[in-house]
């Protein structure tokens, strides 16, 4: 089995090193990540510069780029073989509801899945206010989940979003939907040196709503959460509602 790591804190994060730790001996593999931070990305892709891919180390790889073009160079330039499974992480930080839509870890991801390969992005739910980081916690969650895919074959038009609470070890893994992350709202207005205005975007965790079943309610619990997303976006609720818009004129 051959595993390719990624993520968006950067090549020298703690977290991808306990992600690295935690998987030895389950695959071989390979690393292919930004080469300094890319938090809140998305799936930024680089189309106008080149990039360039430093090697560190034996099969691994520090790219000039984002956590899309991490997974698509490696996938498609630097890997001698395909992976089974592409795995994006461990994230400073979580990625629960509409934040999937922010994050470079689940973009990296998702990157995999449109080029056919399944993937897993894992994330620990810190706070601002924590002091410890519990990786260990984390770690132990992503080898339980990545050896049950690969025992499994998790297809790849598929991935799993995996949030894990900051805190010494788990109450166990709910499967779990998107829920809503509501954040305060912020714009910082400030004034430069010359008289020019500029802003620092960006409010603190308020919570995640009243969803049981949501993947923010696992995390809050004490629960691991995994969510399976997929690319296709489509509302199919609302598709027949369009249609009928045109089909009457």
């Amino acid at each position: 089995m051959n595993v390719m790591l990624a993520n968006d804190d950067g090549f020298d994060a703690p977290g991808l090193g306990a992600l690295q730790a935690a998987l030895q001996g389950l695959a071989t593999l390979w690393v292919v990540a930004p080469d300094h931070e890319h938090s809140a990305m998305s799936h930024a892709f680089t189309l106008h510069k080149p990039l360039r891919a430093t090697p560190r180390g034996e099969r691994a790889w520090a790219v000039s780029g984002t956590p899309a073009d991490c997974v698509y160079l490696g996938l498609h330039g630097l890997l001698p073989v395909r992976p089974d499974l592409v795995i994006s992480g461990i994230n400073r930080g979580g990625n629960l509801g509409n934040d999937v839509f922010y994050s470079g870890t689940v973009a990296g991801a998702m990157e995999a899945v449109l080029q056919g390969v399944s993937a897993v992005s894992i994330s620990l739910d810190k706070r601002a206010s924590d002091t410890l980081l519990h990786w260990d916690t984390a770690a132990a969650v992503a080898r339980q989940v990545v050896e049950r895919a690969l025992a499994e074959r998790l297809s790849g038009r598929v991935l799993l979003n995996v949030n894990v609470p900051n805190q010494p070890g788990v109450g166990g893994l709910r499967v779990t939907h998107l829920g809503q992350h509501r954040y305060s709202v912020r714009v910082d207005e400030r004034t430069d040196p010359w008289g020019r205005a500029y802003y620092w975007l960006g409010g603190e965790h308020r919570d995640f709503g009243e969803d049981p079943g949501s993947d923010g309610a696992a995390v809050e619990a004490g629960f691991a959460s995994i969510t399976p997303l997929a690319p296709d976006l489509t509302s199919r609720e609302w598709l027949t509602t369009i249609q009928g818009w045109f089909h009457a004129e």
